[in-house]
């Protein structure tokens, strides 16, 4: 095996181990509200937290890799979050897992600029797109992890000791691969802003990105809820919701670029939007839970291709499109670490499923807004 081959191998076991550790917590969310006495909005601002603390990380871990490489940036981060989580079921009370979450938070948002970096590199050293490769890694890796987290749930494993062996496990599969990550040339021109704000062309464009990941953020840290508070789904079948969406996620992800390819990304855009605003509606509506994993399904299918063809329409054609991603992908970042507490703190007033159904209504408004992913020249100034 070459040594960019072992790279992409690395990078991509890496995206998985996120999804995983990530898929794992998603479903045992319930687990740790139950355990604490939570309301909506107590876990509503529970789930603030981590949002905080990525967006904290990002910048700081964003710079570490300018100046060491995104390879030890990405073994720094990687390894804070896999041994964080197993704090996360041993909190006896919010205010004792509040400072967890925090460093939670902070771990997966450095780890998330950090993986993306390194996998700019291999990209680069392959010569090809391979970057939705890497993201169908994490959807593949969330998949897994909501199955193991419902099968956890299902065995009656305590929150401490199953997000633990996850993490020590996965610890050990991806230890032996840092050697293989590649370092930055020394002669690599400076990236544009890690973060920025959208103007002009790309206004539109940064509100579907922070819609769609907001759906998706809040479908990980709702959806097992839901079916457990509002359906009264058992533990185990709970997490069934975000399986569904995990797997027709990565399914979507695979198939989506022969579909681009068949309708053009405009179209692609409207018809995914369409698809998870009606998953999104029959999952405030249905009262059967297997219809309702279906909604959730439909909504993984929806949302899977639509951030990637955003920041393809936001690079366009520009030599250097750093600049003009970072404007589209931060509100796209917010979106996703606001969203599940916005959906808690929003819970508490109208109740769980009226919040849920805001989802649909700012998916119509993606629909609305896909003819803006159109090429710029196609686009009418």
């Amino acid at each position: 095996m070459s040594r960019v081959s072992r790279a992409r191998l690395t990078v991509l076991v890496v995206f998985a181990t996120n999804g995983v550790v990530f898929g794992n917590w998603a479903v045992r969310i319930p687990a740790v509200k139950a355990a604490l006495g939570l309301s909506n909005a107590s876990l509503g601002a529970a789930l603030l937290v981590p949002a905080v603390g990525a967006l904290i990380s990002m910048p700081l871990v964003g710079a570490l890799s300018a100046h060491r490489g995104s390879r030890v940036a990405t073994s720094i981060t990687g390894l804070a979050f896999l041994l964080i989580p197993g704090l996360l079921g041993v909190a006896p009370s919010l205010p004792w897992l509040a400072p967890v979450l925090l460093l939670f938070g902070f771990a997966f948002g450095g780890l998330d600029v950090a993986m993306n970096a390194q996998a700019v590199i291999v990209e680069r050293a392959i010569g090809r797109p391979v970057m939705s490769s890497f993201h169908a890694a994490f959807s593949g890796g969330a998949l897994v992890g909501s199955l193991t987290g419902a099968l956890a749930a299902t065995a009656g494993l305590s929150v401490a000791v199953h997000l633990a062996v996850v993490g020590l496990v996965l610890l050990l599969i991806c230890l032996p691969l840092v050697p293989w990550m590649l370092r930055e040339p020394a002669s690599e021109e400076t990236r544009g802003p890690l973060f920025a704000w959208p103007r002009g062309r790309l206004l539109p464009l940064a509100a579907i990105a922070l819609v769609v990941l907001m759906a998706e953020g809040a479908v990980a840290d709702w959806s097992a809820v839901h079916l457990r508070q509002e359906l009264g789904a058992a533990a185990g079948t709970a997490g069934l919701a975000f399986t569904g969406f995990s797997l027709t996620m990565v399914l979507g992800r695979l198939i989506g670029d022969r579909v681009v390819a068949a309708w053009g990304r405009v179209a692609t855009v409207r018809a995914s939007a369409l698809v998870a605003m009606a998953g999104g509606i029959v999952v405030v509506v249905a009262p059967s839970i297997p219809v309702v994993v279906l909604g959730f399904a439909a909504m993984g299918i929806g949302l899977a291709c639509t951030v990637p063809l955003v920041f393809a329409a936001a690079a366009g054609n520009d030599r250097e499109p750093g600049p003009a991603l970072a404007a589209v992908s931060t509100p796209g970042y917010v979106g996703f670490l606001i969203g599940p507490p916005a959906i808690g703190g929003t819970a508490q007033l109208i109740g769980l499923g009226p919040a849920l159904a805001l989802l649909p209504v700012l998916l119509a408004c993606v629909a609305a807004l896909a003819g803006r992913t159109a090429p710029a020249e196609m686009i009418s100034t």
